[in-house]
């Protein structure tokens, strides 16, 4: 049998486990653009011609004898899946494919099945992959497949790293949708959620391995003495499993053992075809000491808690950086200068810090764990064989197999000359163990307590993005869109709001003129430029008389509506018209009871102030 270079394949795994959580962030980062930045028939070219241009390249990658052996074979791969995560970006930041996919969410009622469109076209790219690597597949790995089979089982290979992250969004969607005022409160809270997912993780951490089984095609080892003898080991260190599986990863000829599963009910010992070949029983023995050692040592529990633990540095630290972006004028400068849409570019810039916090995270922080923890484990076999010379051989035969590997080194694991030479000293001193131990207890404990300190720093902090941050960013959006519409009456109209609320009162009078010059029959603009004209501080732009005509228009266009009833009134109160303002409460009232407390306070107001020279005390009561 020809045999995989165990580490690189396995480092393969981990990288497409970023790659799947870099193609999540794009997608999840991503704004919904309220009309795409650039046109559907340029926008359709350029996808077209990027599928076109990566079609040719992995075709090209995988033509002839470029690719002849497992190693190339890995390199061509990581490659264009790093491609494939470029182009998915520019499809979510430039080409706006969420705007375009945001038919899938059924009017936002489902934005889940939006995420299962997002990472479906991320699929796509790596589908193509697939279909230009599958004649080199069956050449070097020795098994043919349809290409239907092909890209099929490498969706179900990776479909485990994305499953947890639609399903979430598919039980909060539900959860919205629930007519239970307990889901309501749970998805409209920022705890609410939080528990939802953590609760969700903790069943999956259960039931997922289930799942696994049957993606990746694994099968009960049959009954013999290989398998007899592995059950005997696993009774003697009382270590309780669901079943032994047969790994057929690459078919089955990665070297490679493995352990899945927190409930013993769902616990699966995994192992491949080739590295029952090639080892001793006592060596499969010694293996096994390693994967008990990491259930025995609630790695799986502490993955957990690691993956968790992402999450919140990310919200730790891009909270702040938002908070300053979106203070910063380089940041508007910028925008304006290069004429993105600020939503997009908020989105762009926001998601920036998170690929390089992931990439730090998991390379230093994950990858610090994930080598201490392998050697936990390896230690185990002292516990379990009294020796570890059977794993030290193990190693030393896995490393030889896989291409002369010993030396090479890995952020994951250690590698294996580093792993055997531990192993050697722990032969002459049993206390590095104990010492090893308490390093790994003692650095779990220093960054839980950092993830604490930080987050209660963050947390007492305010650092919420304030209402100028927030009235910066809708000004911008509001400049671009007059200046991309200027036909358009409603970003006239808003960009009013905004100056009237602002106190920009002549700028606010610009816009809402110019507003209702586009559609002079518009209730709301009416409306607002005459509730501006009855309020505003400086007396240029105030003017009861025209704020009267405006009010009444708006009125008969729309005689039901209370907030227009009520503007009305006040014209009729600034010009000194008591009985018909009045009279306008009333009606409001009649139409929008449910709001009689405000219009009883706006008559008692009219019954004793005059207008202007109460304007000021007028806002306060408001």
């Amino acid at each position: 049998m020809r045999f995989i270079k165990i580490f690189p394949v396995a480092a393969l795994i981990y990288n497409n486990l970023l790659y799947f959580i870099t193609a999540i962030i794009i997608f999840a980062t991503g704004s919904v653009p309220d009309k795409p930045q650039i046109p559907f028939a340029a926008a359709f070219i350029i996808f077209f011609m990027k599928g076109v241009v990566y079609h040719y390249l992995v075709h090209n990658a995988h033509a002839g004898n470029r690719v002849t052996a497992d190693k190339k074979y890995f390199a061509v791969d990581q490659k264009f899946s790093l491609l494939a995560i470029f182009l998915f970006a520019i499809d979510v930041y430039v080409l706006d494919i969420k705007y375009y996919l945001s038919f899938l969410s059924l009017k936002g009622h489902l934005p889940a099945l939006l995420s299962l469109g997002g990472i479906s076209l991320f699929f796509f790219y790596l589908a193509l992959l697939w279909l230009a690597a599958r004649k080199n597949y069956i050449r070097i790995f020795g098994r043919r497949y349809s290409a239907r089979e092909f890209v099929i089982n490498n969706i179900k290979l990776n479909l485990p790293i994305v499953l947890p992250w639609l399903i979430i969004n598919f039980i909060v969607d539900f959860l919205k949708i629930l007519p239970f005022p307990l889901s309501r409160m749970l998805t409209s809270s920022e705890w609410g959620e939080t528990i939802i997912v953590l609760l969700f993780f903790i069943l999956l951490a259960f039931i997922f391995p289930v799942l696994i089984k049957y993606l990746w095609n694994l099968h009960s080892m049959p009954a013999g003495p290989a398998r007899a003898h592995m059950e005997e080991f696993c009774r003697q260190q009382k270590f309780t499993y669901s079943d032994i599986m047969v790994w057929p990863l690459y078919e089955g000829k990665m070297l490679t053992a493995g352990v899945m599963g927190i409930s013993k009910r769902y616990r699966y010992v995994l192992i491949t075809p080739a590295l029952l070949e090639v080892l001793t029983p006592f060596e499969v023995e010694a293996v096994l000491a390693h994967e008990i050692g990491h259930v025995k040592k609630y790695h799986l529990q502490l993955y957990l808690v690691l993956f968790l633990g992402f999450g919140l540095v990310a919200s730790l630290i891009t909270s702040p950086l938002l908070y300053l972006l979106l203070n910063s004028n380089i940041f508007y400068q910028a925008i304006n200068f290069i004429g993105i849409d600020p939503e997009a570019a908020l989105a762009f810039w926001g998601a920036a810090p998170m690929f390089v916090i992931m990439l730090v995270y998991f390379r230093y922080v994950f990858g610090f764990f994930m080598r201490n923890f392998e050697r936990q484990a390896d230690a185990q076999v002292f516990k379990a064989l009294g020796d570890s010379t059977p794993l030290i051989n193990s190693l030393e035969k896995i490393g030889w197999l896989s291409g002369n590997i010993r030396d090479k080194p890995s952020w994951h694991h250690f590698g294996i000359s580093q792993r055997v030479d531990f192993l050697e000293k722990c032969n002459r001193d049993k206390s590095l163990i104990a010492r090893h131990d308490r390093k790994v207890y003692a650095s779990l404990i220093l960054f839980v307590c950092l993830l604490a300190f930080s987050g209660s720093i963050f947390w007492n902090m305010d650092m919420e993005l304030d209402s100028a941050a927030n009235i910066k960013f809708v000004e911008s959006i509001l400049l671009q869109r007059v200046r991309r519409e200027p036909d358009n009456a409603i970003w006239h109209r808003l960009l009013g709001d905004l100056r009237q609320e602002l106190n920009q009162e002549i700028e606010a009078l610009t816009a809402y003129q110019k507003s209702l010059d586009l559609e002079p029959g518009n209730p709301e603009i009416l409306n607002n430029l005459a509730w501006l004209l009855i309020t505003a501080k400086d007396p240029q732009v105030r003017d009861a008389e025209k704020a009267l005509d405006l009010a009444k228009n708006a009125a008969s266009l729309r005689p039901t509506a209370g907030h227009i009833l009520d503007t009305l009134a006040a014209a009729y109160w600034a010009n000194n018209m008591i009985d018909r303002a009045l009279e306008a409460e009333r009606a409001a009232m009649k139409f929008e009871p449910a709001n009689r407390p405000f219009y009883r306070r706006q008559m008692d107001f009219f019954l004793n102030n005059t207008w202007p020279a109460d304007l000021k005390a007028w806002s306060k009561e408001k």
